[in-house]
């Protein structure tokens, strides 16, 4: 890692990615860790999957998220942090009638920066589950009726 400042509007080598309806914007980016600064907009998510190689966390600035470990729902606002542990399953959902502002990261950063580049606008859920399999994060299949 290179020593300095990534500015507000700033972002590494320039990049800006949508996935799944949000907009994330990488700040940093190094063989241990990757930082994303995201908009969730209200009624999106990021359906139920596991990281098998990496933690994940998610500092919030603005607004609010659930984040789903299977039945449980945790509830979280400006200023808290969510822990996601390698191996367990969470989605991410903005079911707060307002958009929700946050920092996420990971460690170690392994293929998400790649992953994120190729989910860019994708539209195909099937698609996205496919290449995300291919960047160790594996979706759950939907529950049954």
């Amino acid at each position: 890692m290179e020593p300095g400042v990534t500015l507000v509007e700033g972002s590494v080598d320039g990049k800006q990615w949508n996935v799944v309806g949000h907009t994330y914007t990488p700040k940093l980016h190094t063989e241990n860790a990757l930082i994303w600064h995201a908009v969730v907009p209200d009624g999106t998510f990021v359906p139920p999957h596991i990281h098998p190689t990496q933690d994940e966390w998610i500092i919030m600035l603005t607004g609010d998220l659930e984040i789903e470990f299977g039945a449980d729902v945790h509830k979280a606002g400006p200023g808290d942090t969510i822990r996601m542990p390698m191996g367990v399953a969470h989605g991410i959902f903005n079911r707060s009638g307002k958009q929700a502002t946050c920092v996420f990261g990971v460690a170690p950063s392994r293929k998400l920066f790649d992953l994120f580049g190729k989910l860019d606008g994708l539209t195909d859920p099937e698609e996205l589950v496919r290449i995300s399999a291919e960047h160790e994060v594996d979706f759950l299949p939907p529950p049954a009726d």
